[in-house]
């Protein structure tokens, strides 16, 4: 048989009739009259059985190994019942065909991979997904040693299990490549990891060995190393080679991003924490017997800060003013809150100058020209002090709206104060009104945002201040956590869902008998009269 393939021929019997020269070489003992059990792979026989017994389409290719090689069948019916068999070496197009699956399923584990990795922004949560993934594809057991906090390290493990994590004090010298790799060093080869060398705390709980096989790897951040990536394998397992470690630092560059990504955001969430306690106003209570309390909503529902402010600074004792402001800075936003938050840490430097407001505004006004910025603030001071069952106010007004007083039969009064705004020209002109509030009486500081505020039927009236005046009268003998809630029920009320301005009111009431109080909360009370 001329062929450029091995071609064979056997009868229904299974005996070898004929072989051509490249069917001897491929099977030597596949010789005429030698049966084709024991000369041909066992697969090559049932197929020869079931063609010969017309119990299998002679058409279709049957495949199979023999040895390292991967072959085609292609069976032909002869005379006489022979089947005749020609083979094509398929071990290039099936090694092809491995490769591209195996790429295929890395390809998907990948994107998978990166899917749970970035679904969640919590640190502790990424590590554990990281090494439920590696131990459930690239490994029996995977370990991920966190960068050192002080003296410790953050790891977390899984074996095929739950994945946990705890704080350990390790030495990372103790894992051949572990101390390299911590620092973003490329990793040693694993034939060099000596598996015996793997301390106890890197094994996972519930994990069996011996080990056979030790991958180490970095984690790759940005621009600081995330961690490193530890994977075992059994030793009854093969152990890594090259394409499986390439493909381990594949994996490990997409958990290091996933891990910097959510520790960046933890740092920027710390960060932001710290500085929102600065920025948002702070929780009002009763001082020195008067009660204060105030409200805020910022103009956007997606932000906590915004322009307007409030601050009440209590005097050393009884006998001293408390300093009560509260402002509004133009604009809104995170920008306007930077610029609240330098008034309001000006105004603390300036509190020993805070028994004469007109120089204190002043000074102020100074400070805000100083600085590059096209923005300005209008406020009002009220310095506040306790006599008998009454309290005595001054009041400021810089450019702000006059506040409202609320007497005890439900009349509302405007303090005669006004003024210049800060921030914008170099001389300021301020006047003072004195108000004294009998006990239930209550003065409003509030900002442009509660008169300005637009609903109604068709969303486009002002709430403005007969509309304001008419709530405050109704609060008459109220609280002053009370007052605040029912003017800024009833504003949001007729704002509906329509946009509006930064909103912040302040309520200072002449207690009605004695109270416990605190100083913002903090100091144990303390009854007053």
């Amino acid at each position: 048989m001329r062929a450029p393939y091995p071609a064979l021929v056997a009868d229904a019997a299974g005996v070898v009739v004929a072989a051509n020269e490249q069917a001897a070489r491929l099977f030597p003992t596949a010789v005429t009259g030698a049966p084709l059990d024991g000369a041909v792979p066992r697969w090559f026989v049932r197929a020869h059985r079931q063609v010969a017994a017309g119990a299998r389409d002679s058409a279709g290719p049957v495949r199979g190994w023999h040895g390292r090689r991967a072959l085609e069948a292609h069976a032909t019916h002869g005379s006489d019942g022979e089947v005749v068999w020609w083979l094509v070496d398929d071990t290039d197009r099936h090694r092809a065909e491995t490769a591209l699956k195996s790429e295929q399923e890395r390809t998907a584990f990948l994107a998978e991979a990166s899917s749970r990795l970035l679904a969640s922004l919590n640190t502790e949560r990424c590590m554990e997904v990281a090494v439920e993934l590696a131990a459930e594809f690239l490994a029996d057991a995977a370990v991920l040693v966190a960068p050192s906090a002080g003296r410790r390290h953050s790891i977390a493990t899984a074996a095929g299990g739950r994945p946990s994590r705890r704080s350990v004090r390790i030495d990372p010298q103790a894992v051949p490549g572990l101390a390299e790799a911590l620092q973003g060093y490329p990793p040693v080869p694993s034939r060099w990891i000596d598996p015996a060398a793997v301390p106890d705390w890197a094994f996972p709980e519930g994990f069996t060995g011996p080990v056979g096989s030790v991958v180490v790897t970095p984690l790759p951040g940005h621009g600081i190393p995330a961690g490193a990536l530890i994977l075992l394998r059994r030793s009854d397992h093969a152990a890594f080679d090259a394409s499986e470690e390439l493909f381990a630092r594949v994996f490990a560059a997409r958990a290091g991003v996933a891990l910097s990504a959510a520790r960046l955001y933890q740092e920027q969430s710390r960060v932001t924490e710290t500085l929102m306690a600065e920025l948002l106003p702070p929780v009002l209570t009763q001082v020195h017997g008067v009660e204060f309390a105030g409200g805020y909503r910022a103009s956007q529902e997606t932000e906590r800060v915004g322009g307007d402010f409030y601050d009440v600074h209590p005097g050393t004792d009884t006998g001293r003013e408390t300093l009560a402001v509260l402002g509004d800075v133009a604009g809104k936003g995170l920008d306007a809150a930077v610029l609240t938050g330098k008034i309001r840490n000006t105004l603390q430097a300036l509190l020993p100058l805070a028994d004469d407001h007109g120089n204190l505004l002043r000074l102020l006004n100074g400070a805000l020209l100083t600085r590059l910025h096209t923005r300005f603030a209008t406020l009002v001071l009220a310095s506040v002090r306790r006599q008998g069952a009454d309290a005595h106010l001054r009041l400021t007004s810089a450019g702000h709206p006059a506040p409202l007083i609320v007497r005890q039969d439900g009349t509302v009064d405007e303090a005669a104060t006004a003024g210049t705004l800060i921030g914008v020209l170099p001389e300021i002109t301020s006047t003072t009104a004195e108000v004294v509030l009998r006990p239930g009486e209550t003065c409003l500081l509030f900002t442009d945002g509660v008169t300005e505020a637009k609903g109604g039927p068709l969303g486009d009236v002002m709430f403005g201040e007969e509309r304001l005046r008419a709530a405050l009268a109704e609060c008459a003998g109220m609280p002053a956590e009370a007052v605040t809630e029912r003017i800024q029920m009833l504003v949001a009320e007729w704002l509906g869902g329509n946009r509006h301005d930064d909103i912040a009111v302040m309520a200072i009431t002449a207690s009605h008998s004695a109270h416990l109080t605190a100083v913002e909360g903090r100091t144990p009370g303390r009854f007053t009269s």
